[in-house]
């Protein structure tokens, strides 16, 4: 099954905040990770456990992708992309907790 991947106006505005070699490894991370089997667990991919962001997490070095699949309708939204440093989680300007 191959999935539509669609941004949030936010998540576009937070990819933004990176380098461009950086935008690039992300989109290229969510197209190759997400596109098939979105809502598969598996080394970079992982389901979160319930949180006000989304249910699932796609791992690109120390960038978290966190992205919501709609099985039905074939598509992932990317609702958030942060950086993560040790125990923090960096989201556009805002330091967040899940």
């Amino acid at each position: 099954m191959r999935f539509v991947i669609d941004f949030s106006r936010e998540a576009r505005r937070q990819l933004r905040g990176f380098t461009v070699a950086e935008q690039r490894r992300i989109v290229e991370a969510i197209t190759e990770n997400l596109q098939h089997q979105a809502n598969v667990a598996s080394r970079h991919r992982k389901p979160l456990r319930e949180n006000p962001l989304a249910p699932w997490e796609l791992r690109v070095g120390d960038v978290r992708v966190f992205y919501n699949v709609l099985v039905e309708e074939q598509s992932v939204y990317v609702v958030a992309i942060g950086r993560k440093g040790h125990n923090r989680l960096r989201i556009g300007d805002q330091e967040t907790e899940l």
